[in-house]
């Protein structure tokens, strides 16, 4: 499986300088012999859905995940979403209950959030790919290097995008985000395991002010939104 090939023209030219082709080639060996051999979510035609739907030029906000959600029917390729019909896993019940708080949207019935990504919301997993019922299971085979690239990638540009690094694990990714031209907003993770962070972190408008300063339009963080 060539990964990079995967990808939209659009994030194959901005990845490239980023990436070690042999690690990336290994990467795609081993997400080709899982989809191969194993029940792995998101469905293939979704791995790189993110990417699809908010090109690089259009990446306005950066919402970053650790891996998909690995229930049946769940991922559908955007960290936190989940299609239409399918039960709001807990941490996006606690994001749509700050949305309600923050910017005064009513929740939504419908836990996907195409409707972001339309509007240049990149919502990426750090691992794109999982075992059915094994949350975790592809860390550390290679996936972290490549989204650490699209994260690099977006350093380099000079219109400002906003980082919303949600938990611990999302926090380590500041680091990469070195470009003064760029916002990066930290909160705890939406879990209701971690009972404090995040609630009350308004990162909803902050992300839309930290835009509004930079001369960028704001998001329409309905997700029922259309562009």
């Amino acid at each position: 499986m060539n990964l990079t090939e995967l990808l939209p023209a659009e994030w194959r030219a901005e990845l490239s300088t980023h990436l070690d082709e042999s690690a990336t080639a290994a990467l795609g060996e081993f997400v080709a012999a899982e989809y191969a051999s194993q029940t792995i979510y998101p469905p293939v035609e979704d791995l790189f859905a993110a990417y699809r739907l908010c090109l690089p030029a259009q990446t306005r906000v950066l919402i970053l995940g650790q891996d998909p959600y690995h229930g049946p029917g769940q991922a559908h390729g955007l960290s936190f979403s989940v299609r239409d019909g399918v039960r709001k896993p807990p941490s996006l019940g606690n994001v749509f209950k700050e949305l309600a708080e923050d910017v005064n949207i009513a929740k939504p019935v419908s836990g996907d959030l195409t409707g972001w990504a339309r509007q240049g919301v990149l919502l990426l997993n750090a691992v794109l790919t999982v075992r059915a019922g094994k949350a975790g299971s592809h860390g550390g085979k290679g996936w972290e290097a490549f989204t650490d690239a699209t994260i690099r990638a977006l350093n380099e540009r000079e219109e400002r995008i906003v980082f919303l690094l949600w938990g611990s694990y999302a926090r380590k990714k500041a680091a990469l985000v070195t470009n003064p031209a760029h916002v990066v907003l930290e909160a705890g993770h939406p879990s209701p395991l971690n009972r404090a962070g995040f609630l009350g972190s308004r990162p909803f408008s902050a992300a839309n002010k930290a835009l509004a300063d930079g001369g960028r339009p704001v998001i329409d963080w309905d997700p029922r939104a259309t562009v």
